[in-house]
């Protein structure tokens, strides 16, 4: 039995005893009078918790465990020069026998590779029958321990709400622990890229051509490598004023078109007309952009005597405007709606029209909201990468001219990071230190919007 068809069978089994254990509780209740503690589906729950955990966490034990252990014993069919090499010789001598264990041949294989692929072969084996083995026991014997404990005075209820509440401070653990893994993932990569460049050159750098590694490749012509992040970062900030220039003034006044003026039957047609624009693919606007925007933004500016690139930032800035449109009219349409009517009633009454009510005071009181909104929407512009690459190109031009082309931090990540690199050299490093500053920068913006929110919050009853 493979490992997914155990998990669906320890779910199996987890259901069963559900369903045994609400029967038990149900009998138990008709029979004492309704004397019974908890409800019946929480003995339920309980008998199937009881079943399912504690085999899912030992089936989620072997399956991380057993690689760890199996790349342990395979160092003993290792030759000692592989053995006494650093830590690149292993990595490659366990790729070979990777390779073996998943059938890829590339030419002879080395006896001792071959072994230690045959050996590994046999151990998952015997993996799969002891996973089996054990974790069905455990599902087994831990739902009938926990069947077995259900009677009239048994708080089901308590330790399933228990059990709950861990689960959910678990998950928020990964979702924590993920981000910090993050971080110091880009932060460690990071800091051997400024051994190799200084964190001056790079952090107020003027020009970025990474393309040169060093005079003494072939073809170099002897020029050397520049980092400096300042021409992505313009580029980045260029795109994303131009976006927010038009999502802002579009989606905001949507929002309170659709929230004050809109007729239900308009709103219910408009609204979801309006969100389906987030569901767009970025590579769909980046086609757009590349093949309707940038030439019409190209013959417009020709035609006024400028000159403008055949791929710039205003085409790609246009097009990102309209993708988060609905970031910033769906969330402000919200947060408008959840201004208590009383203070609209309140204005009407003291003489205010509709355009003065909401100008004066249902805009102020959702102003919290309607920053985060843009806040978020900052946040995507800044990250959005199918549009640039395919509408602004990746010149890394330091201007502020939105009818050239530049590029932005994301587009050059995706660029270095494209294909096999060597993760040795600063070339590819650099995108883990670009990655970094951008994570500062978003982390940055969401501090300001929430020092925002807090001053300009009300609490309304």
């Amino acid at each position: 039995m493979s490992f997914t068809n155990l998990m669906l069978t320890v779910l199996v089994i987890s259901a069963l005893y559900f369903i045994a254990g609400q029967r038990v509780a149900r009998a138990l209740r008709s029979n004492n009078a309704g004397k019974l503690h908890s409800l019946p589906h929480y003995h339920g729950v309980w008998a199937a918790v009881t079943s399912a955990l504690p085999a899912l966490f030992v089936l989620l034990t072997i399956l991380i465990g057993k690689d760890l252990l199996f790349q342990f014993w395979a160092r003993d069919y290792f030759p000692e020069d592989v053995m006494n090499g650093d830590t690149v010789d292993r990595a490659i001598a366990l790729a070979k026998v990777s390779n073996v264990i998943n059938g890829i041949s590339f030419g002879e294989v080395e006896p001792w590779v071959q072994a230690a692929g045959d050996a590994w072969i046999r151990w998952d084996a015997n993996a799969i029958v002891v996973a089996n083995s054990l974790v069905l026991a455990v599902s087994l014997v831990g739902g009938l321990l926990g069947y077995r404990r259900i009677n009239l005075a048994f708080r089901s209820r308590n330790y399933v709400e228990r059990i709950l509440t861990w689960m959910l401070i678990g998950s928020s653990l990964v979702a924590i622990l993920t981000t910090i893994g993050i971080v110091l993932s880009v932060l460690f990569e990071s800091i051997r890229f400024f051994k190799l460049i200084p964190p001056q050159d790079f952090l107020f750098g003027l020009e970025w051509n990474p393309q040169f590694e060093g005079a003494e490749r072939a073809g170099s012509g002897g020029g050397t490598a520049t980092y400096g992040m300042v021409p992505m970062f313009v580029g980045t900030f260029l795109i994303s004023a131009i976006a927010l220039t038009v999502a802002i003034p579009i989606g905001l006044f949507s929002a309170i078109y659709l929230a004050e003026y809109a007729t239900p039957r308009i709103r219910g047609i408009v609204k979801p007309l309006l969100e389906i624009l987030a569901g767009v693919p970025t590579v769909v606007y980046g086609f757009f952009a590349a093949l309707t925007v940038a030439p019409f933004v190209k013959s417009v500016g020709e035609s006024m005597g400028l000159e403008v690139a055949s791929e710039s930032a205003l085409a790609a800035g246009l097009v990102m405007g309209v993708m988060i449109i609905p970031f910033i009219s769906s969330l402000s349409d919200d947060v408008i709606n959840a201004v208590p009517q009383s203070l609209r009633d309140a204005a009407y009454g003291l003489g205010s029209t509709r355009s003065e009510a909401v100008r004066q005071v249902v805009l102020p009181a959702a102003l919290p909201g309607i920053v985060a909104a843009v806040i978020l929407a900052v946040s995507r512009a800044v990250g959005e990468t199918m549009i640039v690459v395919m509408a602004a190109g990746l010149a890394a031009n330091l201007s502020f001219n939105p009818l050239d082309a530049v590029t932005t931090v994301t587009s050059q990540i995706v660029t270095i990071l494209v294909g096999d690199q060597e993760f040795e050299s600063a070339k590819t490093l650099s995108a883990f230190a670009l990655a970094l500053m951008l994570i500062i920068t978003t982390l940055a913006l969401n501090y300001f919007a929430l020092q925002i929110v807090k001053k300009y919050r009300e609490q309304y009853d």
